[in-house]
């Protein structure tokens, strides 16, 4: 029987395989699992997002579970509100993925996505059609506002009165996305000036795409060096990653703003859990080391992290997509807590983002993705099993080399691509490496 979960959610191209009926079964599957509200339901910006939601609910109501309905949110703040009051929440989200795209996480009563374990238990109610039966009571839906409640508890997380005083300057691309309804509010109340672009929400992303990547950031780049900003900061489509931009206008690798966090973290909090995943650049260990604090790899994905971070009352969580997680505010990818955070570093430092990036330790890595089947995905990681017998294959595949160079493939759980990590001792060396082994992948795709 078919998976409905990939890395991290249920995704599908709206009207296609994601149609209502098929959302209408989902949502059956998801109550019988719950079995009881209520059901904190959420939706970002898609133009579809809405129908979904409003057959979510409803479908919850006939089961006889009570739901509210935040309305568009991003997503860490529907998960900060789930673990307050609910006994779970759905969040309507394709994430990052291209506007014709829709999907839907689902969140425990602790706030975080549920675990592979439970996905399987969801899947298996689906495919048998398990599920409970309609009690001849209907549930009821009422709209909730969570924002407020939301960024509050990120203010209480950081230094308010160093922030305000240090009178930042910053631009958000919010990216047409979710985060347009809590970022640029949260920024001003600490006390920043704020430049707002591709502001507005729209539902295909036309500024510059829902995925944030050092290609279409451009436009926050410039805006940056043209305004004298200390910072920039891109958002995906649902808010719960963030890439930045140093005060020179350059974009930072998701590795490298979050060692900037680990080490601004750690300095306060020696002796501490970081959890991060595999495609990770290695830098990582050597910072955790001068502080006394362990770190620990998972596959790939916000779920494993997530669910690793609870499991081991971790301090910090990361990946390299610009996914940040502080476990002391809630252990998920938090787009507007990393923000926060990161202005409470640059408010308790005289250095600039640029001068604070010199002090970590040095770091080459990349990545690159090629359009492909899951089946031909399969046939690649397959063909490099055979060549490297003895790669670490938690994940896709992981060819090392040695320490500081290596190379991972491995599907996507969430588009038909293959993505590719890298990491070498040099950025010439990094250059080689990713290139010998993108030909070596497409060489395998013609066979």
């Amino acid at each position: 029987m078919g998976k409905l979960f990939g890395t991290n959610g249920i995704r599908g191209v709206f009207g296609n395989e994601f149609d209502l009926e098929f959302v209408h079964d989902v949502t059956l599957s998801l109550g019988t699992y719950f079995a009881q509200g209520p059901i904190l339901v959420g939706y970002d910006g898609r133009d579809s997002s809405v129908i979904v939601a409003k057959t979510v609910c409803s479908t919850l109501n006939y089961l006889g579970i009570d739901s509210d309905l935040a309305g568009l949110v991003p997503t860490p703040s529907l998960q900060y509100a789930t673990k307050l009051s609910y006994q779970g929440g759905i969040m309507i989200t394709a994430s990052h993925n291209p506007p014709q795209y829709n999907g839907i996480k689902v969140i425990a009563s602790d706030g975080v996505e549920i675990s592979r374990q439970d996905e399987v238990k969801i899947e298996d109610i689906y495919h048998g059609k398990k599920w409970m039966q309609c009690s001849g009571v209907w549930g009821t839906t009422k709209p909730k506002s969570i924002i407020p409640t939301y960024l509050k508890a990120i203010k209480s997380q950081v230094n308010l009165n160093s922030i305000r005083k240090k009178n930042l300057s910053i631009v958000l691309d919010v990216g047409n996305g979710a985060q347009a309804v809590a970022a640029p509010i949260l920024s001003r109340e600490l006390g920043c000036n704020v430049l707002v672009i591709n502001e507005s929400i729209d539902s295909n992303f036309s500024g510059r795409g829902s995925e944030p990547t050092p290609e279409n950031l451009q436009k926050l780049s410039k805006t940056v060096v043209d305004s004298g900003a200390d910072l920039g900061v891109a958002f995906d489509g649902d808010g719960d990653r963030s890439l930045f931009c140093d005060n020179k206008g350059k974009i930072l690798t998701g590795d490298r703003s979050a060692l900037l966090l680990v080490k601004f973290l750690l300095e306060k909090n020696h002796d501490s859990t970081v959890v991060t995943c595999l495609n990770s650049g290695s830098s990582i260990e050597l910072l955790a080391q001068e502080f006394d604090s362990t770190v620990i790899r998972t596959r790939v994905g916000s779920v494993e992290v997530s669910r690793r971070m609870v499991l081991n009352d971790a301090l910090i969580g990361f990946e390299e997509n610009g996914g940040f997680m502080y476990g002391r505010h809630n252990q998920v990818r938090d787009g507007a807590m990393t923000l926060a955070l990161f202005l409470d570093m640059l408010a308790s430092s005289q250095n600039t983002v640029s001068e604070k990036i010199l002090e970590l330790p040095p770091s080459f890595t990349a990545k690159d993705k090629i359009s492909c089947s899951a089946k031909d995905a399969k046939k690649v990681i397959s063909s490099l099993i055979s060549e490297y017998p003895d790669a670490d294959t938690a994940d896709g595949i992981r060819i090392i080399f040695d320490e500081k160079n290596w190379i991972m493939a491995r599907p996507s759980g969430t588009e038909p691509i293959i993505r590719i990590y890298a990491e070498s001792d040099s950025d010439a060396n990094l250059e080689k490496l990713l290139s010998r082994h993108l030909q070596k992948i497409k060489s395998i795709l013609c066979e």
